[in-house]
């Protein structure tokens, strides 16, 4: 529909699609009905520091066309305890025989706007929360990269905040359709720091995404004592190296100096900067700090032989990375029948690990059919680090990047990754990423062409039969994850 100056009438029949009534949200607070349920009741969720003013202004824009209670800010107030609180009255009010809830609640869509760490941090949330209707998550394109808006046909440009604007995402949310996503695990597991140590040690800052596990039992193969262990998850992507490090570099500048960064093209621009300033440094290829494993087939791991020019190895889920790229492409007939490679679907089980030389290696995926040195598709990888590779690496997580002690006596630091289970997501019809129930639409996309040519010539590793196996509880380590054998 075309939204242009509406008349209050046209205007109140527009907000009454999304409208939710504040004794939905608000425990104890008087019924107000409604004369029809919402066809598209939305939460909406908004990081006001993002985008620099721009947060702020959405926020204010979306308090004033829709209910203010349905529209939160997250630096007042964190998603988890909005939705528990929300549900839990949902739940109440069906009890009560209230036939509007169950109605609205079969209905609800959830927006977030912010970047993609704060998309991620409501993707957690929701899967946190084991709901038995849990509702898809449209994301606003708010942040530097954009990748998880852009790759299912949001957009990476930072968006206008007028009511006209606000009101036209609102109509492509009504009719967005609705995927799954892929969700992984993460694990890192790192020898405990001593307090009596003489040197002071700084303080570890992790991504809010990553959480400790404190319980340490006879029987808990979950931790060790004498370890310390974080588990989380994401979405779109790990990366481990040169391209972690150029973001560690750019978010510790911004840290510093937040009112130069407050325009989405000069923080772009920045980062790239920061990538050839950086290229000028020595970095040690991903072979020399730590041993690869990949499993293709269920109990069945496998070393993964990294090139020795490899400098960056990405995780990838997704078909955007480094504000809309694709590392991975997809692979011509010949290289899916001889490696056993399948197209980058994001709801197969499935994560797709590539390497990058350097910076300008990079640059490839700006060219036609540009790709990443593919390495292997697997759905578990495994990174150990032992003495000797380097004192620290970097590391990063949909987006979120730190500094990553390395071993400095005979004890491991590892990090591993496995399939979890999968969110709900709206797309519009500018999808970038493809479901392996669609697979008909993976032809239909530019990014999604045969490459023709050799490219991968190291590319060396073979491919076994991959099996989807069974998803676990969102940032739990799965059940049939073993690790007490990488003491």
């Amino acid at each position: 529909m075309e939204l242009g100056l509406v008349c209050p009438d046209e205007f109140e029949t527009f907000v009454a699609q999304f409208y939710i009534p504040t004794y939905i949200l608000v425990p104890d607070a008087r019924a107000e009905r409604l004369p029809d349920v919402p066809e598209c009741p939305v939460l909406v969720f908004i990081n006001s520091k993002s985008g620099g003013q721009l947060g702020g202004d959405l926020l204010t824009t979306y308090r004033f066309i829709l209910n203010k209670k349905q529209v939160f800010d997250l630096g007042e107030e964190a998603p988890d305890k909005v939705l528990r609180r929300v549900f839990l009255n949902l739940e109440r009010l069906k009890q009560n025989g209230d036939e509007f809830a169950p109605k609205l609640e079969k209905k609800l869509r959830i927006i977030v706007a912010g970047g993609d760490g704060t998309a991620a941090w409501l993707f957690g949330v929701v899967s946190d929360l084991k709901l038995s209707q849990a509702p898809p998550i449209a994301t606003v394109p708010l942040g530097t990269g954009n990748n998880l808006p852009f790759a299912f046909g949001w957009g990476k440009r930072n968006p206008d905040t007028d009511r006209e604007s606000v009101m036209a995402f609102l109509d492509q949310v009504k009719r967005a359709k609705e995927m799954e996503m892929d969700s992984w695990h993460i694990m890192l597991r790192m020898k405990a720091r001593k307090e009596h140590e003489c040197e002071p040690i700084a303080p570890l800052e992790l991504p809010h995404s990553l959480h400790a596990i404190h319980r340490v039992l006879p029987t808990d193969h979950l931790n060790l004592e004498g370890y310390d262990t974080f588990q989380g998850g994401f979405w779109n992507y790990f990366s481990m190296g040169m391209d972690a490090q150029v973001s560690y570099a750019f978010h510790s500048e911004r840290k510093l100096n937040p009112d130069r960064f407050k325009n989405q093209l000069v923080n772009q621009a920045g980062s790239v900067l920061l990538s050839f300033t950086l290229l000028r440094g020595e970095f040690k290829n991903i072979g020399q700090i730590c041993k690869v494993k990949v499993m293709r087939k269920h109990g069945d791991w496998q070393d993964l032989q990294i090139p020795s020019s490899i400098r960056s190895i990405v995780c990838v889920n997704l078909p955007s990375f480094s504000g809309g790229l694709n590392p991975w492409g997809t692979p011509n007939v010949r290289k899916r029948r001889d490696r056993e490679f399948t197209p980058p679907y994001v709801d197969d089980g499935i994560i797709e690990v590539v390497g990058f030389k350097d910076a300008w290696h990079g640059l490839v995926l700006l060219a036609p059919n540009g790709h990443g040195t593919r390495l292997a598709q697997a759905n578990r990888v495994r990174f150990e680090f032992r003495k000797g590779g380097a004192e620290d690496t970097y590391m990063r997580i949909d987006g979120e990047p730190w500094k990553q002690p390395l071993p400095v006596d005979d004890d491991t630091v590892v990090v591993e990754i496995s399939h979890l289970g999968q969110v709900k997501v709206l797309a519009t019809n500018e999808c970038k990423a493809v479901s392996v129930l669609d697979p008909s639409s993976l032809p239909s996309s530019p990014m999604y062409h045969d490459d023709d040519r050799d490219s991968d010539k190291e590319d060396d590793s073979a491919g076994d039969e991959w099996r989807k196996f069974g998803a676990a509880d969102t940032f739990r380590i799965p059940d049939d994850v073993d690790i007490a054998h990488l003491s």
